[in-house]
Formats: C-alpha cells, sequence, structure tokens
C-alpha cells in the first residue's frame, strides 16, 4: 500500500509539473459499506471519512485525477430493516485506506478561466487499490469506482464540489462474514456469497486551482 501511495504521489507531481492548469484540495464526507451486515440502504454514510485529490485538466471535458481515501467503517444488524438480519445482530467495525486513479468527465464545458458562474456535473471512472482489516490482519484488494457529482467555480481559485461514489470491490470480506473470501460455505461465513461487498464515500470536495491558462483556452 505505502508503495502505490508513493507511486500516485509522484505521478501526481509529473502531472502538477507539466500541467497547463491543475488542481489540489480535499474531501470530507461520510463512507458506508453495501454488505451482508447492517443497514440495506446503498448511501446510508455512517462514519466520517477523509481524503485528498489532485487534478490535471486537459481539456473542459475531461481531467486526469487521482485520489488518496480514508475511513472507518461499521455496521450493525440492528439498524437494518431485514428482521433476519436484526434477529441475527451481527456488528462489525473496519477500516479502509484508499488510492485511486482515473479520468473525470464533464458533461458540460468546465472552462477555468472563463468568467461567470460556471458548473456542471460530472462522472468520475478509475480503478482504486485499497486496504482494509481482516480477522488475521490487512488484507489489500481491488475496486472499481464510480463517482457522480456536480462542481461549481466559486471564484477564480476554488472550485465547490458534492460527489457520491460507490466501489464495486472484488472481496466478500469487508463486513468480516467471510473470513477465508471464498465462494461456498465453510462453516464460518454466512450471508449471500454470490454478492461481493461495496463501500461508498459519499460528501463534498473543494479544491485549489492554479498554473498556466491552458492551451485549449487560448485565443
Amino acid at each position: 500500500m505505502k508503495h502505490l501511495i508513493i507511486t500516485i504521489l509522484m505521478l501526481a507531481t509529473g502531472m502538477v509539473s507539466n500541467a497547463q492548469i491543475y488542481e489540489v484540495g480535499a474531501f470530507l464526507g461520510g463512507s458506508n459499506l453495501i454488505s451482508d451486515v447492517g443497514s440495506d440502504n446503498y448511501i446510508d454514510p455512517n462514519r466520517f471519512a477523509v481524503g485528498a485529490l489532485v487534478k490535471w485538466n486537459r481539456s473542459p471535458r475531461y481531467s486526469y485525477r487521482a485520489s488518496f481515501m480514508y475511513s472507518r467503517v461499521a455496521a450493525n444488524d440492528k439498524d437494518s430493516d431485514n428482521s433476519r438480519r436484526r434477529q441475527r445482530g451481527f456488528a462489525f467495525k473496519n477500516t479502509i485506506k484508499e488510492a485511486s486513479v482515473g479520468m473525470e468527465f464533464n458533461f458540460f464545458e468546465f472552462d477555468l478561466h472563463e468568467y461567470g458562474f460556471t458548473h456542471t456535473p460530472y462522472v468520475y471512472l478509475g480503478l482504486s487499490f485499497f486496504q482494509f482489516g481482516t480477522r488475521d490482519g490487512d488484507d489489500e484488494d481491488f475496486a472499481i469506482p464510480l463517482t457522480v457529482g456536480y462542481k461549481v467555480k466559486l471564484n477564480e481559485r476554488f472550485i465547490l464540489g458534492a460527489e457520491i461514489g460507490a466501489r464495486t470491490t472484488f472481496t466478500d470480506n469487508l463486513d468480516l462474514s467471510n473470513p477465508n473470501d471464498s465462494d461456498t460455505f465453510d462453516g464460518e461465513n454466512f450471508g449471500n456469497i454470490n454478492s461481493k461487498d461495496w463501500f461508498v464515500f459519499s460528501g463534498f470536495t473543494l479544491t485549489y486551482t492554479f498554473g498556466k491558462r491552458p492551451c485549449y483556452c487560448r485565443e
């Protein structure tokens, strides 16, 4: 995990040094799991999440994006609308550290050098690598992030965004329900072994933009 973070930081540094316009900033919000334990709601943040991100704006339509996210996650069957889960009464806590790279697409042209009200919905697609706890220690896995959001240019330097990002993983043990992470029941796991766990980050981003005037804006 440390090597991946260092690699992403090196890529981000390269992006900054060669960028025509770029952004650096922070994410603040919440997290929740979609798994075999706890609430059945897809978007139900119950723990605080923080992150850092950098973007390289290649055009008014798309940007390269790298980020690092951290959050504690937890769920309790007592919060579920499912009577079987409430009767089971299982609860857990875990920690997720995620590094992600990918591309952000704007629905409208988002020219950072335009005057006036600039805004757009956007989607982000990429690849994530994350670390999480198990009963035997830490484990690592890949995930596919899909984020939808809306951002507004506050002034010449700051951009405010609101987004919801779901990560589909390749593990069924984020909620500690499948210790061997297998596709068959072995006496220790429970829940739906045919469905992998997801985790969701919901919150706000605030980025600071600077750099040379991009070539796509020159007259």
